[in-house]
């Protein structure tokens, strides 16, 4: 995605419409796009200013815009649900992720996470994104293409209880129903204070992920929730709108770190939350959670 002043072939375009209905597509010399409030050519569009207003055929006003990242992400085709835009950007923030990092990725899904790492390493970095099934991967090739971005992301195949190819990672985030199984595979890949970040939408598996990060020498650990609450945008009658992007599941984070066997820095490995290592309750076998 590259940003300019006017809208240029190869262009994603947003066009906003009455009811702030919009629609998402790339910019193609000689194409057209059609919608029940009547078709606009691309030739139309092509060399105008963003922020331009613009008719269809039939007389209907749009708005063309360049569409921000988060537009993007909840237009994507998938088949399963995406992560919201508000947990996006924390997560990248708080992992530190920066222009020329290698970063990683397991559970692809449809590739929302994918196509905001990229973004965020630039085209120096790379993203290396593990998925088990293969039309999932497929949708997520699909998408990152769409949006320009193939050239910054190595897809792989596998079953990530193999472990993963990589070390030395800056970042990794962990998009699996039960990421405390992997924990260990994911400090392999990751270099010494590396970020690690999951997203889960329970507690019990929140409980089971916090043991397994202790018992891998994880710390720093935190633990949190994104809430996003929209206002009506009217200066006379300001109000909270009718619904509320509420709980959408629990971050957790933590750093990879090399604890010394020095007793006297066992006050800190307590305080970072890694003291005790071996007196750490091991996650409940897969045994267990079927008595």
């Amino acid at each position: 995605m590259t940003y300019s002043s006017t809208a240029r072939e190869g262009d994603i375009a947003q066009l906003v419409g009455l009811n702030h209905k919009n629609f998402i597509f790339s910019l193609k010399v000689g194409g057209d796009f059609q919608t029940h409030r009547g078709v606009i050519k691309h030739d139309e569009l092509i060399g105008k200013p963003w922020g331009s207003q613009v008719f269809s055929h039939l007389g209907s006003p749009f708005f063309l815009l360049q569409p921000a990242l988060g537009d993007i992400l909840m237009d994507l085709p998938r088949n399963t649900q995406i992560l919201y835009p508000k947990d996006i950007g924390f997560i990248l923030v708080t992992m530190g992720v920066a222009p020329g990092q290698r970063v990683m990725e397991a559970g692809t899904g449809s590739g929302s996470m994918t196509i905001a790492l990229a973004t965020a390493v630039g085209a120096e970095g790379r993203v290396t994104s593990y998925e088990q099934r293969a039309d999932m991967q497929n949708l997520a090739r699909k998408n990152v293409e769409r949006v320009g971005l193939a050239a910054r992301v190595d897809f792989k195949l596998r079953d990530i209880q193999l472990g993963f190819d990589e070390t030395d990672a800056d970042a990794f985030f962990l998009d699996v129903p039960n990421p405390y199984d992997y924990i260990g595979q994911v400090r392999a890949a990751l270099k010494p204070g590396g970020f690690f970040c999951t997203l889960i939408p329970t507690f019990n598996q929140v409980e089971k992920t916090l043991y397994a990060l202790r018992q891998n020498k994880f710390a720093f650990v935190e633990v949190c929730e994104i809430l996003l609450r929209y206002f009506k945008p009217e200066p006379s009658r300001l109000r909270p709108v009718d619904r509320m992007v509420a709980h959408t599941g629990f971050l957790i984070f933590g750093r990879r770190i090399e604890p010394s066997l020095d007793p006297r820095g066992l006050e800190l490995a307590n305080e970072a939350g890694v003291g005790s290592m071996q007196e750490a309750k091991p996650a409940p076998t897969k045994e267990a959670e079927n008595v």
